[in-house]
């Protein structure tokens, strides 16, 4: 059974959402686990007919649910009695919530979770992909939800999908003015005397620079609806942040609002054991006096409250920067290669102006590609420190239409404020533009940094913990920040486990790793050019240690050139967003996860995408990346990451590609449990003749490869000893159809070692000679003797026998292949050549002769012990003897 739930004290969010995940999840119950908003009560009131089928919580068989569904909370506590199940096993839970993710969220199964307005919204987008018709009423209460929690779309956490969603839902028929009506209720007497109340005491403080408003009020009976006058009382005084409190009946209501990023309502409603969102967020405390909740209150915002941001805080740094010596092509060139729009120019260590893409382009237009870039640099801009505050950046920008303002220390450059970081710190960012090192143009969301220290907690091994904090007390003492990067944190996250750690630092990564070898044992081999280092400790664990940098590519396909850069800088040239994600593990922010480009979402979402539109021009092996990661993880290739794959290929790109980097992606495929499924999608995509033309997955060939998957399967249950190279088995199969000559093309194509190449030439065409040989013989004789099998399979590899097993499509074949595995390849006689020497037989052809009789005796079973094997010795030397003798007569 199916049970749609979300919080206590439900909200027209809640409803709205709960109403929407009922076409995801048809037959579903629906039930609030407690009580609702007054809001909500009297809307049910007024308008019965708007609400879908309910059922009392108390009325549901907990025992009989099979999933839960969530909407609009992710905490244990907030859910009422359902709490009780969630660690039954085999229960499934599907979360569909708006906010972050944080340690003590409930571990989700199933569903999304995404930044948005709000929950309905997020169902809402997934009904508008579904194409889902709804009736009047069912829109008008899910735009009611996304209306309530986005302050009718003015809060600056309203995403475009929100205006989206309320667009599609008004074009089926949702009904504006009943939203009005429920979302402005009158005010009666007993809350115009609680307004009035109020607004005599509202005061207003400055936190680190930031205004924030709080009013308190008591009652002697209780007033419902106080969020209601929160928001009144915001809009009336036009309130950055306002936080109200008021005692009734032995409880205090707080209700926090804030339009601010400086202010997370949600996160200090925490500490009273509330809930929301960073805009808005409310709690209500037992047993306390207002007076104690007030300064409880107070001293939280003392704390909580971030500084007001300046240009230390945002700037990118290093920062690169052009020469004075370059022409305008070669300053077009740094523009590109940087992906910038903006560069300071420097004379030595001086900075004497900045110049735009825009001029350049313009001075190119004119003909004046060798001029000098200083001829038309800007020579009059803002200089910052640190300390600046964004405020005076941002009029500066925005009236002088300027993007770039540098930031020193002193007379030295340190880093720079561009334009798109403004506006991704103000308003979060835009949606679908690639990033740039500066005037970044803006990925869909802002930076996130959360701490997920309590989930390393409970993920990591006690040992894996102590190493983290081993080598972040070492970046400590060298004043480095220390992260933990890419597929490791993206699996920490999944919980997969990963044991190959990569550490970036921000400094010097070989002298890192050179440092903590030092205090904590181990050995280092160092890559100086690129800044990394592999870190072998003691118990020979390894871990790959790199500078922070990024990189640049001289011609599509060909390999990087590398440069030190910043944390951000460096998450950019990674492959997808879900490898984005950086764990710190210094001492005073271990655990807290910096995500720059949406990684937690697209994790959550299931979802492989490319961080820009040029990434599988700069790296084509990206694309076999893309699919590895969809089939080993689960997930999905996003649509438009789909789209730059296909045009990839059809430009040819992947054509460029060096034998050696094709070949080692292929290996990492096929070294995947279940490959096909990979290989399913290359050939989808067309990747399939950048192998060789006139490879293709024809039915044959998929046969072969199915059959590999089964016999890879029953090769691994027989728990042999032997090494086995599985991708050589796969690649086989995958060119099971290729004639011989196409095959030694598709070796060469793939760059493989000569010997090896030689040997699976040779190998597959005795494979081939062998499995028709073994056919004729079943066919004709039946039985075949165990001598003849070691004779077949005693020159073929591990491999090729495997691949032999497969191609073969025979359980009999598979038997044979599993006798000779198992036991007929250890056979040996028991005789020595030794004991035949005592017999009198002299050493030469003789011997090997009677020694290989003897083996395929044993393996014929006709001998059985050493007596046996002597008697047998004897009487061919003495038939051969006397052979040798009637032909010299």
């Amino acid at each position: 059974m199916d049970v749609i739930t979300t919080h206590t004290n439900a909200d027209f969010d809640c409803l709205g959402a709960m109403t929407a995940a009922l076409h995801l999840y048809p037959g579903a119950l629906l039930a609030f686990p407690g009580s609702q908003e007054k809001g909500v009560r009297d809307f049910i009131e007024r308008h019965p007919d708007y609400l879908p089928n309910l059922t009392r919580a108390k009325d549901v068989d907990l025992h009989a649910i099979s999933r839960l569904i969530i909407v609009d909370c992710q905490h244990a506590s907030r859910i009422g009695r359902f709490a009780e199940i969630l660690s039954r096993p085999g229960l499934e839970v599907h979360i569909y919530d708006h906010h972050p993710v944080t340690a003590d969220s409930i571990l989700p199964t199933g569903g999304s979770i995404r930044v948005c307005g709000s929950a309905s919204t997020l169902l809402a987008v997934s009904l508008m992909k579904k194409e889902t018709s709804l009736s009047h009423e069912e829109a008008t209460l899910i735009l009611l939800g996304i209306h309530e929690d986005t302050g009718r779309m003015l809060f600056t956490s309203t995403t475009p999908d929100d205006y989206r969603a309320a667009g599609w839902l008004l074009e089926r028929g949702a009904r504006l003015s009943v939203v009005n009506d429920a979302l402005t209720p009158e005010l009666n007497r007993a809350q115009m005397k609680l307004l009035k109340q109020l607004l005599t005491t509202l005061k207003t403080t400055t936190v680190n620079g930031v205004v924030i408003s709080m009013a308190y009020a008591s009652c002697d009976h209780y007033i419902a609806d106080i969020a209601s006058l929160a928001h009144l009382m915001r809009d009336m005084e036009n309130m950055d942040a306002l936080f109200v409190a008021v005692a009734m009946e032995g409880h205090v209501y707080l209700v926090a609002r804030s339009h601010i990023p400086e202010i997370d309502a949600g996160e200090i409603m925490k500490n009273f054991q509330g809930g929301g969102h960073a805009t808005a967020a409310s709690a209500v405390v037992h047993d306390q006096p207002l007076k104690k909740v007030l300064e409880q209150l107070d001293g939280l915002l003392q704390l909580s409250v971030k500084a007001q941001a300046t240009a230390g805080s945002i700037m990118s740094a290093p920062v690169k920067i052009m020469p004075d010596s370059l022409s305008i092509s070669r300053a077009r060139e740094y523009l590109t290669r940087y992906n910038c729009n903006a560069m300071p120019v420097m004379s030595g260590e001086t900075m004497i102006g900045i110049i735009s893409r825009k001029t350049v382009e313009k001075a190119l237009y004119h003909g004046l590609n060798e001029s000098p870039v200083t001829d038309f640099m800007h020579t009059e801009y803002m200089t910052a420190t640190v300390d600046t505050p964004l405020t005076e950046i941002q009029s500066y920008m925005v009236t002088g239409n300027r993007r770039f303002v540098p930031v020193f220390n002193g007379t030295t450059l340190i880093g720079a404020v561009t334009r798109t970081d403004l506006m991704r710190h103000f308003y979060g960012g835009r949606r679908g533009q690639s990033s740039a090192l500066y005037d970044l143009e803006s990925l869909e969301v802002p930076t996130r940094i959360r701490s997920i220290a309590g989930l390393l907690g409970k993920r990591l091994p006690e040992k894996m913990r102590e190493t983290l904090h081993a080598l972040g007390a070492v970046g400590d003492s060298l004043g480095m920040s220390v992260y933990a990067v890419g597929g490791y944190v993206r699996d920490l996250l999944l919980g997969i486990d990963n044991l190959d750690i990569d550490i970036t630092v921000e400094g010097d990564g070989v002298f890192f790793a050179e440092t903590f070898a030092g205090r904590h044992g181990g050995r280092v081999r160092s890559h100086r050019k690129f800044g990394t280092a592999v870190l072998v400790l003691t118990d020979g664990c390894k871990i790959d240690v790199a500078s922070t940098r990024l990189e640049y590519y001289e011609s599509p396909g060909a390999l990087p050139t590398v440069e030190r850069a910043s944390l951000r800088h460096d998450l950019y040239r990674r492959d997808f967003t879900i490898n984005t994600l950086a764990l710190c593990i210094n001492s005073g922010r271990f655990g807290q996860l910096t995500d720059n480009f949406r990684g937690q979402q697209d994790i959550q979402e299931r979802v492989v995408r490319v961080l820009h539109n040029l990434s599988f021009i700069e790296d084509p092996t990206r694309v076999f990346r893309a699919i590895r990661f969809e089939q080993r993880l689960g997930f999905h290739i996003a649509p438009h990451t789909e789209n730059l794959i296909r045009s990839a290929v059809r430009m040819r790109l992947l054509d460029k590609l060096g034998g050696e980097r094709l070949l080692n992606e292929l290996v990492q495929i096929m070294c995947e449990k279940e490959p096909t499924a990979a290989i399913g999608r290359m050939s989808s995509f067309g990747l399939l003749p950048v192998i060789h033309p006139a490879l293709k997955l024809v039915s044959a060939t998929e046969r072969v490869l199915k059959e590999t998957v089964q016999v890879m399967a029953w090769f691994r249950l027989l728990y042999l000893e032997d090494r086995c190279e599985p991708w050589q088995v796969y690649l086989l199969a995958l060119c099971d159809a290729l004639k011989p000559e196409e095959f030694r093309e598709t070796c060469g194509r793939l760059a493989l070692p000569g010997r090896l190449a030689s040997r699976l030439q040779s190998q597959r065409h005795l494979a081939f000679t062998t499995l028709n040989a073994i056919k004729r013989r079943l066919k004709h004789a039946g039985e075949l003797r165990n001598s003849q099998l070691y004779v077949w399979f005693s020159e073929l590899t591990l491999e090729m026998l495997l691949y032999l097993a497969a191609r073969a499509n025979s359980e009999q074949i598979r038997r044979f292949v599993s006798l000779y595995l198992t036991r007929l390849r250890t056979v040996l006689p028991l005789v020595s050549g030794e004991e035949l020497s005592k017999l009198g037989l002299e050493p030469g052809p003789l011997f090997g002769h009677i020694k290989e009789r003897l083996l395929y005796a044993r393996l014929d079973g006709e001998v059985s012990t050493r007596e046996d094997e002597v008697a047998l010795a004897v009487t061919i030397n003495n038939t051969l003897s006397t052979a040798r003798r009637l032909h010299q007569q």
